[in-house]
């Protein structure tokens, strides 16, 4: 070849090399020209991408976006036909008749039935399934007896009555239950693929699922890659060709990657998060839920109301959001988010904060009045769990300073990674951990019924009868008005007895490119991709 001919060729390799660098090539489109989004499991690999089993965040964004229940949520949060076209229900509440969408098929392209919603319910509800979510489902008629084994699954109030009619009984009337039917843990599965499987979810190999995007890859601990489902029933709708989730566990990283446009949506680190939101690089949203430490009060010192109390009024909540994390989140002196909407209102609007924050001299008394009750001349060792996580990190950190500073106790810090660490937590394997909540559907009754004796979501080892009578009444309370006094007096009676403290509400701090548009974020659930375009 001659000299000119291998200047040329090195020439067209060095701009090739540099447009792959610089991402001018395809990085955000696939194959077929389809806009790729890309994003982040900020926690790593996620729980279970197992409809019955995805309880954790991140899991929960990716199956939502893989699969699609009866209804579906829109930009104003308020249920739409999704798999179902129609939605029936009796005059007396008790039952729904939905009609499936005509032509419905599964990815691989199977019909979809309504026995496909049937036997996905039923298994969530059944007790060998293990379902920390199954509880979303006791508002069925027999679902909680089967769920306990007091039932059989025929009891169950759910039945297929032809391949479209699908018929749900409830014990009682629910009026947010449609509404529970958009929620992930509601998603039909495919029978033929799932029965007789032990892990059925567990490979991309074998993904079945019915939403916008269907499974095409899965390197663990590494990215999860969706594309378009071209067997979906709005396909025209979904203007993505797939989606990429990594998994990145270092905020620095993260942030890094999303500067360098390699991430549509990001994250930030902690101490960068503040000065983010003041430049306008970052926005705020409200949102839903809270952060919170629950107590193990089944294990010394937690075993003693007045610890738990002085533990928790030792907390200066206000300096986390202020000093720590820097997201202008407000403070949580109730368990119940601000958003919380029923008939009657705001349910923190329509009664008073229960909790005073930063009783430091109240906190120090309570203390020594607890140890004294419990003869102990020193304190038994505490330890604070959490989950590995930057901001987790400088939370716990700054709680062990004021603990040392206003109680003069020493705690010590146990990160773990993120499977271990609900391990740890369901198995009351803590004296004090770091806790989260995201409401399933918009109740108060959601939050609070987290804490009743044997609830899943418990995972404090505290029971008490008064409060679950509370919750019990309010459950069948059709008058709305003393249903929200059943539920404002459970509340305070959950935060005398303290077996958690709340930190502070979730808010939304969005970290978006500026040609995503169409991202879905709702008051209750994970974010909707089906409807995203990438602006050229």
């Amino acid at each position: 070849m001659k000299k000119g001919g291998w200047g040329s060729l090195v020439f067209i390799l060095l701009i090739s090399l540099l447009l792959n660098a610089c991402g001018g090539g395809n990085s955000d489109t696939d194959a077929n020209g389809g806009q790729i989004l890309k994003l982040n499991l900020g926690t790593g690999e996620p729980t279970s991408l197992d409809p019955a089993q995805a309880f954790d965040s991140n899991s929960m964004q990716v199956v939502h976006n893989l699969f699609e229940g009866l209804t579906r949520l829109d930009e104003n949060d308020q249920t739409q036909p999704a798999a179902a076209e129609k939605v029936e229900k009796s005059e007396d509440g008790l039952t729904y008749t939905f009609t499936l969408r005509d032509g419905l098929k599964w990815s691989n392209g199977d019909p979809v039935t309504a026995g496909d919603f049937e036997y996905a319910w039923k298994r969530v509800l059944d007790p060998d399934t293990a379902s920390g979510a199954a509880f979303l489902m006791y508002f069925i008629k027999n679902g909680e007896a089967y769920n306990a084994g007091k039932a059989e699954v025929d009891e169950v109030g759910v039945k297929a009555e032809d391949e479209r009619t699908l018929v749900v009984e409830l014990e009682q009337p629910t009026p947010f239950f449609e509404e529970l039917t958009a929620y992930t843990t509601f998603s039909p599965v495919h029978q033929a693929s799932v029965e007789g499987e032990a892990q059925p979810f567990a490979e991309a190999d074998g993904y079945i699922s019915n939403g916008p995007f269907a499974m095409k890859d899965w390197k663990h601990k590494n990215k999860i890659v969706a594309v378009k489902n071209e067997h979906y029933h709005d396909s025209d709708a979904v203007k993505l060709g797939g989606i990429e989730w990594s998994m990145i566990e270092d905020k620095t990283t993260i942030y890094q990657q999303f500067k360098k446009g390699e991430l549509h949506l990001g994250d930030a680190p902690p101490d960068l998060m503040g000065s983010l939101i003041e430049k306008g690089e970052a926005r705020v949203e409200d949102a839903s839920g809270l952060e919170f430490y629950r107590f193990n009060t089944t294990k010394e010192p937690f075993t003693n109301k007045k610890v738990r109390q002085a533990f928790a009024m030792a907390v200066d909540r206000q300096a986390i959001v202020d000093q720590v994390t820097e997201k202008q989140q407000r403070i949580a002196l109730g368990f119940v988010s601000p958003g919380t909407v029923t008939e009657s209102g705001d349910f923190r609007a329509s009664g008073k904060e229960v909790l005073q924050d930063a009783q430091f001299e109240q906190a120090k008394t309570l203390l020594e009045e607890g140890m004294k009750e419990e003869g102990w001349d020193e304190l038994p060792k505490v330890e604070i769990l959490y989950n590995k996580d930057d901001q987790h990190k400088k939370v716990a950190e700054a709680i062990q300073e004021m603990y040392r500073e206003h109680l003069g106790v020493e705690v010590g810090l146990q990160a773990r990674e993120v499977g271990v660490f609900f391990d740890e937590q369901k198995g009351l394997d803590y004296s004090l951990s770091r806790s989260s909540f995201l409401p399933d559907y918009n109740d108060p009754y959601n939050y609070l019924e987290s804490f009743t004796t044997g609830h899943p979501m418990n995972r404090t080892g505290w029971s008490n009868k008064t409060y679950d009578q509370l919750l019990r009444n309010a459950n069948g309370e059709n008058d709305e008005a003393k249903r929200m006094e059943l539920l404002h007096e459970a509340e305070e009676r959950l935060m005398e007895e303290v077996p958690m403290f709340p930190l502070f509400y979730y808010n939304n701090v969005i970290l978006e490119q500026e040609n995503v548009k169409g991202v879905l974020r709702h008051i209750v659930g994970p974010n909707d991709y089906k409807y995203v375009e990438i602006e050229e």
